[in-house]
């Protein structure tokens, strides 16, 4: 870290229950740190958030803060019950940001902070909390799970709002893209012990692979009982991501496989003549059309739905998701068209709600209503050996729910539910409250799930590691059909966007008002000598600085390089620093001559 720390917590302890939730924890944080703060569910990451917050005291420790630092949290879940609008819960406090800098945020976010806030819904309470939290003008930006409730536009546009942000930031969360697009170091909140690297999310997963080797190698010199209770589940880790590369394979040829079926006129009528297409079919929508009053939520659709299929389905808030997943599953009836479901067609739909938790049932009691045993789509298990397959202790059977985390609570129900005989799973946001953990084994169970999933998420890493078809709503009654995840309809939109605005800009000029109006001046017929050599050399030199970052990178890995050489440490960080600035100029630079030689051709 070239520039000392605006915040240091030294020696840093907590106890909760009757034992140590950290202990002798020393944590540092920069002027223009982009910290990810990475942990299983339960292991305290919003209680250290807390902590650095000053809204939780530490039991020991020394909590240092730069004089004037102005440190700002968003919550989870924020409490607006004793407002009367949103605009009051956003501006309170002694400290409350001023209304005009809220509501100029909050029209950059689409929400009416004149809203009642007793019946603001979860999105609404999210994005008057993140007006209120970058409002606030922080030094130190605190953000656990932000994305949680938004769409994708928020989303989109938070991560624009946070790159360009000249202060220091820590979040929490389980969306893998907002992570690896933002964040340049990482803490590792793992077993009470807080390991800090110079790498962003997008190094994590090689670094903590590199961890759980050196810890399975220190756990072979321990007696046999103890590798089996302390290690089963960084072993486990280690062989499940291992697992998904693999189904990552698989999933690329059922999408090859889709994009063949929905490709060229002929093969499609080829699959749809086959006997064998037909059994496979379990819901098939003709013409599909909804409005309700003079809007149109969704137009003209028409989609064959296999078995085995895995379809997410995006779009803003207010688009039409829930609508079109409700006359896919026979909720709803269309206003035009057809739907015809399978008639061995039985779903389960998993909602964000946790209808079925109660918080004075035991795990058994949800999982097996009471018994030590449980059919598991048709195999009888133990229930304590199902926990271990979800990642869950085997001695939490007898917990209440009421004491587990949210992402506890949320994985509980994932086992419940995956449990039962269906061949239809509709899973609505089922990322949100889950830790990235979670979200591999999640991935793993939806790719050996033998039925049909309907996926509504926001999360665009999930999407693209487990669907392979993609309905994309924009809003105006259209549904995109894409064979691939978000990212493949990312692309397509973008194209789309960029082929409408070259057709707007190849439209004629309207005639000048007086024949004398001067006339705008010429393209240039080529690059001039500069703009050529930097359009051609540019590319070459992106990629020498990924490199040249990529090996800064992999020598700042090395956990003790801050203690060993702190001058070497420093020079790293800055050198970082100063190539990813040379890097976001170059870009910019090469996509102004892009367009520009884009303009010439055309």
């Amino acid at each position: 870290m070239s520039q000392p720390p605006i915040f240091a917590f030294e020696n840093l302890a907590l106890q909760q229950g009757g034992g140590w939730l950290f202990q002798d924890i020393n944590l540092f944080i920069g002027a223009r740190d982009r910290l990810a703060l990475i942990g299983r569910n339960g292991a305290g990451k919003t209680t250290l958030m807390k902590l650095v917050a000053g809204t939780v005291e530490a039991d020991k420790g020394k909590r240092v803060v730069v004089p004037g630092t102005n440190i700002v949290m968003l919550e989870q879940d924020p409490n607006v019950a004793s407002f009367d609008r949103l605009v009051d819960f956003a501006v309170h406090g002694e400290k409350g940001p001023p209304e005009y800098a809220v509501r100029a945020i909050a029209d950059q976010l689409g929400i009416d902070l004149d809203r009642e806030a007793k019946t603001a819904s979860g999105g609404e309470k999210r994005r008057a909390a993140i007006c209120r939290a970058l409002a606030s003008e922080p030094d130190l930006l605190l953000l656990d799970e932000p994305t949680n409730h938004l769409d994708l536009a928020a989303i989109e546009w938070l991560e624009d709002w946070l790159t360009r942000y000249r202060g220091a930031f820590m979040v929490i969360s389980h969306d893998r893209t907002f992570l690896t697009r933002l964040t340049r170091q990482t803490f590792w909140l793992d077993r009470g012990l807080l390991r800090r690297n110079e790498i962003g999310f997008g190094g994590y997963d090689a670094w903590t692979e590199r961890v759980y080797a050196e810890d399975a190698r220190n756990a072979d010199r321990l007696d046999a009982k103890l590798k089996i209770e302390a290690h089963w589940l960084e072993r486990g880790v280690t062989a499940r991501r291992k697992r998904n590369q693999g189904r990552l394979a698989k999933l690329y040829e059922m999408r090859a496989a889709r994009a063949a079926m929905m490709g060229p006129q002929g093969t499609a009528k080829l699959a749809a003549a086959s006997d064998d297409s037909k059994t496979k079919t379990v819901i098939n929508a003709e013409g599909v059309g909804k409005s309700f009053g003079e809007r149109t939520i969704i137009k003209d659709f028409t989609l064959r739905i296999q078995r085995g299929d895995r379809i997410g389905i995006v779009g803003a808030n207010g688009t039409g998701k829930t609508t079109l997943i409700r006359i896919l599953t026979g909720e709803t009836q269309p206003d035009t068209g057809t739907i015809t479901l399978s008639p061995t067609l039985t779903g389960i739909v998993i909602d964000q709600q946790r209808k079925l938790m109660s918080p004075d049932k035991r795990v058994r009691d949800v999982l097996a209503d009471g018994s030590d045993w449980i059919d598991v789509r048709g195999v009888r298990k133990h229930v304590q050996g199902y926990l271990k397959e979800f990642l869950f202790d085997p001695e939490l059977i007898e917990a209440r729910i009421g004491t587990l985390s949210g992402g506890e609570q949320s994985r509980i129900l994932l086992a419940r539910e995956f449990a039962r005989e269906a061949n239809l799973l509709v899973l609505d946001e089922p990322t949100n409250d889950l830790d990235l953990e979670t979200l591999d084994l999640l991935q793993e169970v939806i790719a050996d799930y033998d039925g049909t999933v309907l996926i509504v998420s926001h999360d665009r890493d999930f999407l693209d590691r487990t669907v392979n078809l993609t309905l994309g709503l924009d809003g105006s009654g259209k549904v995109d059909i894409i064979a691939g995840g978000y990212a493949d309809w990312e692309a397509k939109r973008d194209r789309r966007d960029s082929h409408e605005t070259r057709k707007k800009a190849e439209k004629p000029a309207a005639a000048p008002a007086e024949p004398s109006a001067p006339k705008p001046p010429a393209r240039p017929a080529k690059l001039s000598y500069k703009d050529q050599r930097d359009y051609d050399l540019l590319p070459g030199r992106i990629e020498a600085i990924d490199g040249e970052i990529a090996a800064a990178e992999a020598e700042m890995a090395d956990p003790a390089l801050y203690t060993r050489n702190p001058a070497r440490f420093s020079e790293l960080t800055a050198k970082c620093e100063a190539l990813r600035t040379e890097k976001e100029a170059a870009e910019e630079r090469w996509l102004e001559l892009a367009m520009l030689v884009e303009e010439m051709a055309g």
